[in-house]
């Protein structure tokens, strides 16, 4: 409840620190720890959509766009999760660079939202309104400023993060939240609805792969763990709701920065581990 409840303000469903606590701390390894971390944001997920919609901050083709472009490569990052990365110390390695790659955008994401914060209105004043869609363009006004992204730019970016988060078992938010600020320069209130959207559609369709494949992999353990991640989905929902209720009246900056230590210092540790474990075998 309490990672959902931080990492929802920026759009991050939680998922990516979930998936070390569950090999660290509950000693889980295998494919299976990645369908479950899909089945947490599937449970989770919905409240914080639900929320950011009735905050009327969801800007719907942003999301949209987001899904389209994250599902295909979710699949492709599935099939990598099972056939190319089943070994955990090879797992641990590409962890570690996912983590060290997210904590990296954070903090530029941080710095962003320090200089964005200025240009922002009073929390009483948050909603995005006149969202169109011009040609290939998506243009919506938020704080008194229209603000516009080009859609199959954003199908291009969307994509290759969903092989990343198929991969990884994240919905791809984590990867998503701090690309949309950082390098589309979106405000990061807009995008937080729109990104946890696109998180709940490909988690749904990385569970739906697992689930499948789980019966014809043997031992494998491809399945997830349905009382895991359904008892820390329920953690989930609640935190997801009061984080996207709570995110304009919280500081995002504080949180991406603390959100961006926590994942710096992961991946210096999954990259040892990993690193150690390959130079024994």
């Amino acid at each position: 409840m309490v990672i959902a409840l931080l990492c929802s303000t920026a759009g991050v469903s939680g998922a990516f620190l979930l998936l070390p606590f569950q090999i660290s701390v509950l000693g889980l390894s295998g494919p299976g720890v990645t369908a479950t971390n899909h089945l947490f944001n599937m449970v989770a997920v919905p409240a914080g959509v639900l929320r950011y919609t009735r905050e009327e901050r969801m800007v719907w083709p942003l999301a949209l766009c987001l899904a389209a472009g994250t599902v295909p490569g979710v699949l492709v990052g599935s099939a990598a999760r099972l056939f190319l990365l089943p070994d955990p110390a090879r797992f641990k390695v590409f962890a570690g660079c996912v983590l060290l790659f997210i904590g990296a955008k954070l903090v530029h994401k941080a710095i962003a939202g320090r200089r964005a914060s200025a240009r922002h209105a009073s929390p009483g004043a948050m909603a995005v309104s006149a969202i169109t869609l011009h040609g290939r363009t998506i243009v919506y006004r938020f704080a008194g400023q229209d603000h516009r992204v080009t859609a199959p730019v954003l199908f291009g970016v969307a994509l290759l993060v969903g092989v990343v988060g198929g991969t990884y078992g994240v919905g791809g938010g984590s990867l998503l939240a701090p690309l949309l600020v950082s390098v589309f320069r979106l405000p990061v209130h807009t995008t937080a609805g729109a990104t946890l959207c696109g998180s709940l559609v490909t988690s749904i369709t990385g569970l739906a792969f697992f689930s499948l494949l789980a019966p014809h992999l043997g031992g494998v353990g491809a399945g997830p763990d349905y009382p895991l991640g359904l008892s820390m989905g329920a953690g989930g929902l609640a935190g997801m709701y009061l984080g996207a209720r709570m995110q304009r009246l919280l500081p995002a900056r504080a949180i991406e920065g603390l959100l961006a230590v926590t994942a710096c210092g992961l991946a210096a540790r999954y990259l040892t581990q990993g690193i150690s474990l390959l130079s024994l075998t």
